[in-house]
């Protein structure tokens, strides 16, 4: 597990009120224009240097996992064995298990992570992040990575062109699209696994983080199995979106770390960053 937030001077009691921009005119480094642009400067702390590696490794190592699982589920979806091999055992376990209680929570499960709520929910936690935050690089991030998910999935669905479940197991309605990758799931995923790195990326409490991943593991199962509970993708579905989303975050913890984490005798350049950092 790496380390997240294990930062220097974090919280620090200076105020932009005393920084210096050092050029520009006085209008600009006031009112709203500071405001506005101090948002779209790019957040930059400091970390220990093993932390910064780790991190580095962490991302490197989810994209590699995430590319490799994606080949697998690809490769035996093609073939019709392998992991897909699984797709109508599960399919036929959850047929048996149906009842209108259980199916009843699936769709609400199903609207939640759907097309409409999801980037409505997505977008109102964007835009109240922006305007709450010192920072919008987070935010920022955050639907760089939903929007390269909606992305490569509809991407990937028109190469591979899989049919869905048969129609007459569909419970919410029927849909006759492509069903590799599940966007639903890849959009669950993105949102929580990504979100829940740039949350507690900041904080140096790593128990709150592996609690945080675990609510984000719970919530991607539920989503995974929504959908395939309710007949409209199988197994190997959820499995290639889980695995696109892995390197995704690999890509997010990457640039992320990239361009904001600086170490001890490394310059600190946005106005903001240098506030709540400590001083030489």
């Amino acid at each position: 597990m790496f380390t997240l937030g294990n930062q220097y001077g974090a919280g620090t009691g200076s105020t932009l009120a005393h920084e210096s921009a050092g050029s520009g005119s006085p209008e600009k480094n006031s009112g709203w224009w500071r405001t506005f642009h101090d948002k779209f400067v790019v957040e930059e702390r400091y970390v220990d240097p093993a932390d910064r590696r780790r991190l580095y490794r962490a991302s490197v190592i989810l994209a590699v996992v995430g590319v490799a699982l994606f080949i697998s589920t690809l490769i035996s979806v093609v073939q019709a064995d392998g992991l897909s091999s699984a797709d109508i055992p599960v399919r036929d376990w959850l047929l048996a298990e149906r009842s209108d209680a259980v199916t009843a929570a699936m769709i609400f499960l199903a609207v939640v992570f759907g097309p409409v709520v999801l980037p409505i929910i997505v977008l109102v936690v964007i835009v109240a992040w922006s305007i709450a935050a010192k920072h919008a690089w987070r935010p920022i991030l955050l639907a760089s990575a939903m929007l390269s998910g909606v992305v490569i999935s509809q991407i990937i669905l028109q190469i591979v062109r899989r049919s869905r479940p048969p129609v007459d197991q569909m419970l919410f309605g029927v849909d006759q699209t492509f069903s590799f990758p599940s966007g639903h799931v890849l959009g669950a995923c993105d949102f929580l696994l990504v979100g829940t790195f740039l949350i507690f990326s900041r904080r140096r409490n790593n128990r709150a983080a592996v609690l945080g991943f675990i609510g984000a593991g719970v919530g991607i199962v539920l989503a995974a199995v929504s959908r395939l509970y309710l007949g409209y993708h199988w197994l190997s579905d959820a499995l290639a979106s889980f695995s696109l989303s892995l390197l995704i975050l690999g890509g997010v913890i990457a640039l992320d770390t990239w361009r904001t984490a600086r170490i001890p005798g490394e310059a600190i350049t946005g106005e903001l960053s240098k506030a709540e950092s400590p001083r030489d």
